[in-house]
């Protein structure tokens, strides 16, 4: 019988944000992969775990990964944590998870912290339907490609950011998204924690006059969607109905549909662009 992995999410500040289960699960196994031994030891002493650790990196990922999925189709038992909170999300667990998956061994989560999910809850901003995009990346070309999809972005957005680059990235997003509601969660479940709202260039403003200090978590409004539905419309408006019908039509819609789909784009009734077709 091969092994099991387990995914073990673990405190993003608090301690007393581990779970029972948790606990038992990283004294049960007979191996814990951590991020980083040297800041995980000390969560594991506060809870007097003496499970053997290994280290599972974002620089050995490969290599490590396929160490440990041997030992797990020979029995062992694996507990993965990161430096906190869930493993998989934005970390090199991803990779681990998707090989255990691949050679059969069956994987587990035990729920508990997740910076991006407690940010956004006390965030204030709609939370139904969100993207979370973590980091944004380092290189130039690529994060202004992100930052350019996100533009359209209907949903609340969430990002990570580091203390030292959050000013930065908070002009980018004021270039970029315009002028949009947003709250910077720092220090989340800390006992300095703090959060500040408001449009984008007053959370500038305040960061301006006060030096962030600890992780940051940014929730951001979405593109408002009575505008995007707006400005979609408008694209409409460049080509006659006419035009907007055979579109349809040419994607394999019969006639009926077509112009039921064309009035929904254009926000019009279905009688206006069969009146409109007659005309023309």
């Amino acid at each position: 019988m091969s092994g099991t992995l387990y995914l073990c999410a673990t405190p993003i500040g608090n301690l007393e944000d581990m779970t029972f289960r948790v606990i038992r699960t990283l004294k049960e196994v007979d191996v814990i992969a951590a991020e980083d031994t040297r800041n995980s030891i000390k969560l594991l002493n506060h809870f007097e775990i003496k499970t053997p650790m290994t280290s599972y990196h974002e620089y050995n990922k490969i290599e490590k990964g396929r160490e440990l999925v041997q030992q797990m189709l020979s029995g062992t038992n694996v507990a993965l944590i990161t430096d906190a909170g869930t493993p998989g999300i934005s970390d090199p667990g991803e990779e681990l998870v998707k090989m255990a998956r691949e050679a059969g061994i069956t994987v587990t989560s035990l729920p508990g912290a997740c910076a991006c999910v407690t940010a956004l809850t006390i965030s204030g901003l709609p939370t139904r339907r969100f993207a979370f995009e973590a980091f944004l990346p380092s290189d130039k070309k690529e994060c202004r490609q992100v930052l350019a999809d996100l533009q359209e972005e209907t949903r609340t957005i969430i990002l990570y950011e580091a203390p030292h680059r959050l000013k930065k990235t908070l002009a980018l997003l004021l270039e970029t998204l315009g002028d949009r509601q947003m709250t910077v969660c720092r220090e989340l479940t800390k006992k300095h924690e703090t959060t500040v709202s408001g449009l984008i260039s007053e959370v500038i403003a305040h960061f301006e006059a006060e030096e962030p200090r600890g992780e940051c978590v940014l929730v951001i409004h979405g593109k408002d969607f009575a505008e995007f539905e707006k400005e979609e419309q408008s694209k409409w408006q460049e080509m006659s109905i006419e035009e907007h019908v055979e579109h349809y039509l040419s994607q394999g819609m019969d006639k009926k549909e077509a112009m039921k789909a064309a009035a929904a784009d254009r926000g019009i009734s279905k009688r206006d662009v069969y009146q409109a077709l007659l005309e023309k």
